[in-house]
């Protein structure tokens, strides 16, 4: 018979003694002891099933009770620097700032000058055309797809969208880009095959019913080989309205994503409207951004739909100050320097060795994630412990999530901002060592 006294499950911490941690006694005033008791069950029973180790209880414990205060915090260590189970962009200090500033009453909506009635958001729509002087006019909506779809309601409603096989994508959770389109009362006229559009498959399908014609960046794949698409500037010249869905919100061109569409340079080659994302490559909160002519962006901003698509004054405020960061938290992962990340990651490894754990300081492939960018993998550097802390951390406070390759956890930091390595480096140095 084995020694039951080393049974692991025997160092299970006792509900009495787990009810006196002081995170634990805090949440029995702010929860109450029945909810606090009924987590603290769910932590051992993750323990008796060997999903997380004894010494982990009371950490599980306060991590699932920090639910109960809303969506928790995470530390980004995917090496996914838009990663859409997350929230995508995280919003730069300034943009956090504003938003608390923005927590009460606003002049959103209100000329404090004259007392009048005002445009909405004026500050962040005159900022984001200064940030994009092509465009005549633009206009905010909820998202990137209220975007796409309040241009199809008034440009093509009762008409149709020319536009080619190949650029019907699908994106996360189902949705489909031609279900949405339809879904306006437009209907789609495609074109082409799914690998090959020329310019004579869209010249042949305008009509007196062309509503418009839709370029759209496949943004999360890469069709290779005997391939061809038409750009914006030859689409242009075929006498209707050209809209654009350039999808990942990147303003100007950046030389590390050359090819990544942005708003400046479709404007520029002839699109009569871009639509894209706020809270990807723009590093903004999440919202749908219309940039172009100033006759099509009033149409839009005039129509009953627009109404329903609104963003609040805290939307408007984050977007605001995003554009007027220089380096949101966005770009600064994009552009992080691989050799100080190799340095942090060389700090935090020295750090948990001196206390007695095991990490080892990798090489790892970061991406843009967030549907932008395909293909593109940027050098980063990670710490790899064993998969099996997987769980541990993310029920730590804040959760910390990394990912599970061959066996090994890779914690990359190309997403952290280094001020965040300290709270990594709490997380870590509470995880049992190894024996």
């Amino acid at each position: 018979m084995g020694d039951g006294a080393s049974d692991p499950r025997r160092r299970i911490p006792r509900t009495d003694a787990l009810l006196a941690d002081p995170r634990l006694a805090a949440a029995v005033h702010r929860f109450g002891r029945a909810r606090a008791k009924s987590v603290i069950a769910e932590a051992q029973q993750r323990a008796r099933r060997g999903e997380i180790p004894p010494e982990q209880v009371a950490d599980t414990a306060a991590g699932l009770l920090t639910q109960d205060r809303g969506q928790r915090g995470v530390l980004n260590a995917t090496g996914v620097v838009l990663h859409t189970n997350l929230g995508r962009a995280p919003l730069s200090g300034s943009a956090v700032a504003a938003l608390a500033a923005a927590a009460g009453h606003t002049d959103v909506e209100l000329d404090l000058a004259t007392g009048r009635r005002a445009r909405r958001g004026r500050d962040a729509l005159a900022a984001l055309a200064a940030a994009v002087p092509a465009a005549g006019d633009v206009h905010v909506v909820n998202n990137g797809a209220a975007a796409l779809a309040l241009a199809a309601a008034v440009l093509a409603g009762g008409r149709e969208i020319v536009v080619s096989r190949g650029e019907l994508v699908e994106i996360g959770d189902g949705f489909r880009l031609p279900d949405l389109l339809v879904s306006t009362g437009a209907r789609l006229r495609e074109v082409g095959t799914t690998n090959r559009t020329t310019l004579a498959d869209y010249a042949a399908a305008i009509g007196p019913q062309t509503g418009f014609v839709l370029k759209v960046h496949p943004s999360n794949f890469v069709v290779c080989g005997f391939t061809s698409a038409v750009p914006v500037r030859q689409l242009a010249g075929l006498g209707v309205p050209v809209v654009a869905d350039i999808g990942s919100g990147l303003l100007r061109p950046d030389p590390l994503l050359p090819d990544e569409p942005d708003a400046a340079t479709t404007l520029a080659a002839g699109a009569d409207l871009v639509t894209a994302s706020g809270d990807k490559l723009l590093g903004g909160p999440q919202a749908g951004l219309l940039l172009g002519r100033a006759d099509l962006i009033e149409r839009l901003r005039r129509h009953p739909l627009a109404r329903a698509l609104r963003v609040d004054k805290l939307t408007f405020a984050a977007l605001a100050a995003t554009l007027a960061d220089p380096c949101p938290p966005v770009r600064a992962a994009l552009h992080a320097d691989p050799v100080e990340l190799r340095r942090r990651a060389e700090r935090l490894g020295a750090a948990l060795g001196r206390a007695g754990h095991k990490a080892e300081v990798v090489p790892s492939a970061a991406v843009v994630g967030g549907g932008g960018a395909p293909g593109v993998e940027l050098d980063s550097w990670a710490l790899a412990l064993p998969a099996a802390h997987a769980a541990a951390l993310r029920g730590a406070d804040p959760a910390v999530l990394g990912r599970v390759v061959r066996g090994r956890l890779l914690l990359d930091l190309r997403c952290l901002a280094p001020e965040q390595d300290a709270l990594l480096l709490a997380a870590l140095l509470r995880l049992p060592t190894e024996t």
